[in-house]
């Protein structure tokens, strides 16, 4: 068994057997929050995305131009091969293989900067989000909130109750 596993299944013990003793207490109280719903309801986390939107959107459209460009200048070398002299044509295959090499990089360099950037802008937006279940937690006492579960019932979820008091929030 991996050690991720292993991990996963001792904490996962530990738990129900922190839970087993919590429940003599009383009725547990569990809550449940979809994180990916939250990064995309929020308002926060659609602010983000709209500043990334425009932050790099001319980077994006001059990457699309350029592909159109190389697009059309090897469609006019397809076309004109026929008529080109054979060194001619040698030249303007390795243009455009270069032209294509750069488009290449600079399309890396933009999805590497805008992954750092989502990465960012997205941090903040889960830091916050955080603090709200905690708040949640600590104000509605509940035993345990967990993010993203593989099976859930909609009465322990609190997702929209997260999302709400995330937009409440200046």
């Amino acid at each position: 068994m991996s050690k991720l596993l292993k991990s996963m299944a001792l904490v996962a013990v530990m738990s129900m057997s922190a839970l087993t003793a919590q429940a003599q207490d009383g009725p547990l109280k569990i809550g449940y929050v979809n994180s990916e719903r939250v990064l995309r309801e929020a308002n926060l986390a659609k602010a983000a995305q709209l500043k990334l939107e425009t932050e790099f959107g001319k980077r994006d459209k001059d990457l699309k131009d350029l592909e159109a460009k190389l697009r059309t200048a090897a469609d006019k070398l397809e076309k004109d091969a026929p008529t080109l002299a054979e060194a001619e044509k040698s030249r303007r295959q390795r243009d455009l293989v270069e032209q294509d090499r750069d488009l290449q990089r600079k399309r890396r360099e933009f999805q590497e900067d805008l992954n750092q950037r989502k990465q960012e802008e997205l941090s903040g937006v889960v830091e916050r989000a955080n603090k709200v279940i905690k708040q949640i937690f600590d104000n509605e006492k509940y035993d345990l909130i967990l993010q993203d579960a593989i099976h859930f019932s909609a009465r322990v979820d609190i997702t929209k109750k997260v999302i709400d008091a995330l937009n409440a929030q200046k």
